[in-house]
């Protein structure tokens, strides 16, 4: 027989044990903190350090896009080898890489050498790594809580990302005024120190599969066949993109509009942290929202909310009012992702699940570069206060065409159609044992 899963096994007639006494979940989510802290900081200090050196900003453009890469390249392919490797084993070859890569770049700089080369291929590297990491982490979680649970553990989680932001960048900046190679060093130690909770852990990360694995196109296609039958996650997924490429565009009009305003720099640093902050609050409620309102809601409220929110900002320049208003997107964002989280991992079987969240993070992702470019067009042409409007106004028109799109109508249908699902799926594992 095979073992029971992680929600069988914390099941009692009490009730499973709270969070904070479930010991492979704060292994687990302690060992991530620290990793994804590391990856914040390095991700802020490629480009800085390469314009130390180079003063070149065809340079650092270069190797900022060796660090944005792997989130086109490597996302898919990432998700089908997640599904089919055991998910621990897969977790620590990623830190103990990352931490080889990172150490080796903090020894060149440390020994007074540097290498443009060597940083893009060390920020593709731990990019790449970080995705398999963070694929594998979202499987594992339903797989070391109790079902009943996953909405508070993810929330954790997005609470956990959100942190890392506000912590990493400023964090980085600071290590790297200390010595240039310190924010190499620290996570390198930080991937270290990721690998020794892993270690630590008892329980499985996933259900044992048996089946011989296929070809990685046939796998490949698997996932986005499943995902492409699920209207309503199809559907969600298209606002989602949408939403993300006009949120992608708010810092840079934000930062442009401090400036045209006069406003100093430090305006800039309170009203990103304003809105980390909101985020942080956002996933911490995460889980109550989810619980008493349906996905869809949390979708049309966020769009409604996120184009109200910016619309005003055209009409505000005093930086306290923008850092609330920012706060506020902040926190639509951490309530939408947790529940997004939920919904996704709830409904999906466990074999799918590193490809299924590739492909939405790929979507997500691509509409983040998108937005990039898209920011840097309008904000020359337009300049602000403009550029505000217009994404308020696309918001809004996402936020109505939502409340219309029938496929997002059946949400708990299809809820139930890919739980039903899913019990087929793992069923069929089973007998494949």
């Amino acid at each position: 027989m095979g073992r029971l899963t992680a929600g069988a096994r914390e099941a009692t007639a009490d009730g499973p044990a709270p969070l904070r006494r479930n010991r492979d979940f704060l292994l687990l989510w302690s060992g991530a903190a620290v990793s994804l802290l590391g990856t914040r900081v390095t991700g802020v200090s490629y480009p800085l350090i390469v314009l130390w050196h180079t003063d070149s900003p065809l340079v650092m453009s270069a190797v900022s896009f060796a660090a944005l890469l792997p989130l086109l390249l490597v996302q898919l392919p990432a998700g089908v080898l997640v599904d089919r490797w055991d998910r621990r084993r897969l977790m620590m070859i990623c830190e103990s890489g990352r931490a080889l890569a990172l150490g080796s770049v903090a020894v060149t700089l440390a020994t007074g050498r540097f290498s443009a080369v060597q940083l893009a291929a060390a920020a593709f590297l731990e990019t790449s790594l970080a995705i398999l990491y963070r694929l594998a982490e979202r499987g594992a979680v339903r797989n070391v809580v109790h079902a009943g649970q996953l909405a508070a553990a993810l929330s954790q989680n997005e609470a956990r990302g959100r942190a890392a932001v506000l912590l990493g960048q400023p964090g980085g900046v600071l290590l790297q005024s200390a010595a240039r190679w310190a924010p190499f060093l620290f996570s390198a130690a930080a991937g270290l120190a990721s690998l020794g909770s892993l270690l630590l852990i008892r329980k499985d990360f996933q259900q044992q599969r048996k089946a011989p694995p296929k070809s990685l196109r046939t796998e490949l296609a698997e996932g986005l066949r499943w995902l492409w039958r699920q209207r309503f996650l199809r559907a969600a997924l298209a606002f989602v993109a949408g939403s993300n490429l006009l949120l992608q565009v708010l810092p840079l009009a934000l930062f442009v509009l401090v400036k045209e305003a006069g406003r100093p720099q430090t305006a800039v640093a309170l009203i990103v942290a304003a809105g980390g902050i909101g985020g942080i609050a956002g996933a911490l409620s995460g889980s109550w929202w989810q619980r008493r309102i349906s996905l869809r809601t949390v979708l049309v409220a966020g769009l409604f909310g996120w184009a109200a929110l910016i619309t005003t900002m055209a009409l505000a320049r005093q930086p306290l009012v923008l850092g609330v208003l920012f706060a506020g997107t902040g926190y639509i964002t951490g309530v939408f992702n947790v529940a997004a989280a939920v919904h996704q991992v709830r409904t999906t079987p466990d074999a799918l699940q590193g490809r299924v969240a590739g492909t939405s993070h790929l979507v997500a992702t691509g509409a983040n570069v998108l937005g990039v470019l898209l920011g840097g067009l309008t904000l020359s042409s337009w300049g602000a206060a403009p550029v505000f409007l217009l994404l308020g106004g696309a918001m809004l028109a996402l936020a109505t065409t939502a409340t219309t799109t029938p496929a997002l109508r059946g949400e708990h249908a299809a809820t139930t159609d890919k739980s039903t699902e899913t019990r087929e799926t793992e069923h069929g594992h089973e007998r494949a044992r």
